[in-house]
C-alpha cells in the first residue's frame, strides 16, 4: 500500500493543477474578506470564529484529499475501516447536541451506522455504489455526513420537545398513558423536523438549483438524464439514511427518559434545562 500510494499523493501534488486550485481559493478568500470587514465594520463580533472556521476547513480539506489519495491505492478492504472510523467520529459530533441524555453517544453511534450502513451496503448492492475505493469513500463520506447532521438537528430538536412540554408528558403519565404514548408527538415532531432539509433538497432538484453531483457528472460528460437519475437516486439515500438514523435513535432515547417506574426522569430533564 505505501509505496503505490505516496506515489499517487507525490503524482497528485505536484500536478499544475494545484496552482490553479490555489488561485481560486485566493479568489474566494477575497470574497470572504468584504463579508468580514463588514462583519468588523457592523461589530457583529464573529469573524474570529469564521477566521479560524476557514483556516480549519482548508487544513481539513486539504489533508482529507492527501489520505484519499494514499487510500486509492489501497486494498478495498481498507474502506470498511475509512468508513467505521467516519462512523464513530460523526457519532461523537453530533451527540454533543443531547449530551443530558443518558447514553446518547451509544445510541447515536449505534443509530449511524445502522441508518448510513444500511444504505451503503444496499446501495452497493443496487450498483448506485461500485464497490472501488474512490466510490466507497466518497459517496459513503456523504451518507454518513447527513446522517450525522440529522442526527443532531433530532437530537437539538427532541432535547427541547422533551423539556418544553414536560408538564404535558407528565399530564399524559399521570392518566395513564404509557411512556412511548407520552412522548409519541414529540417524538414524530423531532424527526420531521431533522429531515426538513433533506426533504427540501428533493423538492428543489433540478428547479432552484443543480446540485454539485450532478453538475460534475455532466462537465465530466456524462449522459445529462442519467446524471439527474444519478442525483435522484443519491439524495433518496441521504434521506434514507438521515431517516433510519434518527427513527432509530429517537425511539432508544425516548425510553431513557423515563425512570424505571414509567415516570419522566427529572436528573434527565434538569440535565436538558441547565
Amino acid at each position: 500500500m505505501t509505496d503505490p500510494g505516496l506515489e499517487r499523493v507525490l503524482e497528485h501534488a505536484a500536478d499544475p493543477v494545484i496552482v490553479t486550485g490555489f488561485v481560486q481559493i485566493a479568489i474566494a478568500a477575497a470574497l470572504t474578506a468584504v463579508v468580514l470587514g463588514i462583519i468588523y465594520a457592523r461589530q457583529l463580533g464573529f469573524e474570529r470564529e469564521i477566521v479560524a472556521m476557514a483556516v480549519r476547513g482548508l487544513v481539513q480539506v486539504v489533508a482529507a484529499g492527501a489520505v484519499i489519495s494514499l487510500l486509492l491505492a489501497a486494498h478495498l478492504a481498507w474502506a470498511a475501516v475509512v468508513l467505521a472510523f467516519m462512523i464513530v467520529v460523526a457519532a461523537y459530533i453530533s451527540y454533543k447536541r443531547g449530551t443530558a441524555l443518558p447514553g446518547v453517544f451509544g445510541t447515536s453511534l449505534a443509530s449511524i451506522g445502522f441508518g448510513a450502513g444500511l444504505t451503503i451496503v444496499a446501495m452497493a448492492a443496487a450498483g448506485a455504489i461500485e464497490m472501488t475505493m474512490r466510490d466507497l469513500l466518497v459517496i459513503g463520506s456523504m451518507v454518513i455526513a447527513n446522517a450525522m447532521q440529522t442526527n443532531s438537528l433530532a437530537l437539538d430538536r427532541f432535547t427541547g420537545e422533551i423539556a418544553s412540554n414536560r408538564a404535558e408528558i407528565e399530564a399524559l403519565l399521570s392518566v395513564g398513558a404509557s411512556p412511548d404514548e407520552a412522548v409519541t408527538e414529540y417524538v414524530s415532531t423531532s424527526v420531521y423536523a431533522a429531515l426538513i432539509p433533506t426533504i427540501d433538497g428533493i423538492k428543489s432538484l433540478g428547479v432552484v438549483k443543480i446540485p454539485g453531483l450532478m453538475a460534475g457528472m455532466i462537465i465530466a460528460g456524462e449522459n445529462p438524464i442519467y446524471a439527474a437519475q444519478y442525483q435522484f437516486a443519491i439524495m433518496l439515500m441521504l434521506f434514507a439514511a438521515g431517516g433510519l438514523t434518527v427513527v432509530a435513535n429517537t425511539v432508544l432515547l425516548s425510553r431513557r427518559v423515563f425512570t424505571d417506574a414509567k415516570q419522566l426522569d427529572e436528573a434527565v430533564v434538569d440535565a436538558i434545562d441547565e
